[in-house]
């Protein structure tokens, strides 16, 4: 995973584990159950390891509750591998039958992992592919679960060589399928170079980085600081704008930028309205709240939200995050887990409410977005509305929670990820970082290091045709299965 882009882990892993299926007695699946989530939960651990960091901030409350939340998340995520190890251990498959086999399985297992009980796709084995160049343009015909499979049957092959019987026939299919990585580097290197630049016209973009440590980001007698400090990154001239919030058409604050109801403080939108002098475009997260819904106790919801601020300070569109994160923004199972002690990370009273789904966003002067609050940006289904298309990606983050990891580089990759597969640009402003502007074939153009405060001055990059993966989503990878699973057992019947 990023920032590292150790690759190769994988070819000599993921052949180990497959040695380790074939050798465990024949059919034998709870000792193929054990091998299987064993293998995904040493993996889970340390690609998760980043998320033990937020337990660190109020270190008082949480820091208890570290191993269980960290462990009980890879060992459940670990559950979806020990059963495609089951899955391929109750077949006949051997040999390179259970290598084309298990990458299958472990595909299945990749989607579901993404989807069931609110999923969390995060470490997929595809973003392996941000670290090999060219090859992740393979995305926009795959999508990342496709792109996964790919990855895990490339790395798988070598066990073949290290079987006693492995045979020259084996060895020659092996060969063949080694050259579709070639190939996809080779076809992605050509859509890359064929890729134009280009900017939208009328479009001049601030991204504000504050770089607000986290325990000090929730206090509310740091209101006013936090709003100062904001305000004076988005007006002061640079290189680019020399005058300023004069010659900038959209500014982008990151995710809850502030720690009060932006949108129902007359004073602070009073001092926007002066900042904003009637022109430029505000777009930033914020926490909203809707007097018109209520929780079952009577208080009105709260929703994390991306609000539109036009020239005069008016909330013109907002986006409400239907993602939630689990044990984040909402506590599961509060009913059993809040009499123990566990608590949510993100103190507003009660949890925050879902919104609608993917909504694409008007923006005064600018293409209409697609919005992302912070981890909607790791889930490639359902990421736009389907029924209008955008003409970029939002997302704004606030990974402050989680320091200086390797959380925030691999959020990053996934939201580049997210651009080569739909074909639209990802704007992308967070706290601490890493904020970037992401070209529409997941090019990163120019970013803030983690951990800093400083500002990013843009044009927008155009948006491309819809890619494959964009029109037809997940039906690559059906089509990746059914392939990988029909060669599986024609090679498991030449064989008798």
């Amino acid at each position: 995973m990023p920032p590292f882009g150790l690759w190769p882990v994988l070819v000599m892993s993921v052949p180990v584990m497959l040695l380790l299926l074939e050798g465990i007695a024949a059919r034998n699946w709870r000792a193929a159950l054990a091998a299987g989530w064993g293998f995904g939960f040493g993996y889970f651990a340390v690609s998760f390891h980043w998320i033990g960091f937020a337990f660190l901030v109020d270190a008082k409350t949480y820091l208890w509750m570290m191993p269980f939340a960290v462990g009980a998340l890879a060992g459940s995520m670990a559950g979806y591998w020990g059963l495609a190890a089951v899955a391929v251990k109750l077949t006949p498959w051997r040999g390179l039958s259970l290598i084309f086999g298990f990458a299958a399985a472990l595909a299945v297992a990749e989607f579901l992992r993404g989807r069931l009980f609110t999923g969390f796709p995060w470490a997929a084995p595809g973003l392996a592919a941000d670290g090999m160049g060219a090859l992740a343009q393979t995305a926009s015909l795959t999508g990342m679960t496709g792109l996964s499979l790919l990855i895990v049957l490339w790395a798988g092959l070598p066990a073949i060589f290290l079987r006693r019987d492995w045979q020259r026939r084996d060895a020659a299919i092996a060969a063949c399928v080694v050259l579709l990585l070639p190939l996809g580097w080779t076809w992605g290197y050509i859509r890359l170079a064929g890729a134009a630049a280009g900017e939208v016209a009328g479009v001049r973009l601030r991204i504000v980085q504050p770089n607000i440590a986290q325990d000090e980001k929730w206090r509310e007698d740091n209101a006013r600081e936090i709003f100062d400090k904001l305000v004076a990154l988005t007006i002061r001239p640079s290189a680019t704008y020399r005058r300023g919030i004069a010659d900038i058409s959209h500014v982008i604050w990151p995710e809850s930028a502030v720690p009060f109801l932006i949108d129902e403080s007359d004073a602070a939108r009073a001092e926007l309205r002066r900042v904003l002098n009637g022109k430029t475009v505000l777009i930033m997260g914020a926490i909203r709240r809707d007097p018109q819904r209520k929780d079952a106790s009577g208080a009105p919801l709260v929703y994390n939200s991306v609000l539109v601020f036009d020239g005069e300070a008016n909330v013109v569109a907002h986006y409400d995050k239907w993602r939630l994160v689990p044990g984040g923004e909402f506590l599961p199972f509060e009913w059993l887990l809040e009499p123990l002690g566990f608590r949510k990370m993100v103190t507003v009273p009660g949890s925050f409410a879902a919104g609608p789904g993917p909504v694409t966003l008007p923006v005064p002067g600018a293409p209409e977005a697609g919005v992302l609050v912070c981890y909607e940006a790791i889930f490639p289904q359902d990421l736009v509305d389907s029924a209008k298309r955008p003409q970029w990606l939002l997302n704004v983050t606030n990974d402050g929670w989680f320091g200086n990891s390797t959380g925030p580089y691999q959020h990053l990759a996934q939201a580049r990820m997210r651009a080569i597969e739909q074909g639209l640009p990802v704007l992308r402003a967070a706290n601490t970082g890493i904020s970037a502007i992401i070209d529409a074939h997941g090019r990163l153009g120019a970013s803030l290091p983690l951990m800093s405060e400083n500002v990013i001055d843009s044009t927008l990059p155009p948006a491309v045709a819809p890619t494959l993966y964009a029109r037809i989503g997940d039906l690559a990878l059906l089509l990746l299965v059914v392939l990988a699973t029909a060669a599986a057992a024609v090679l498991n019947g030449r064989k008798k």
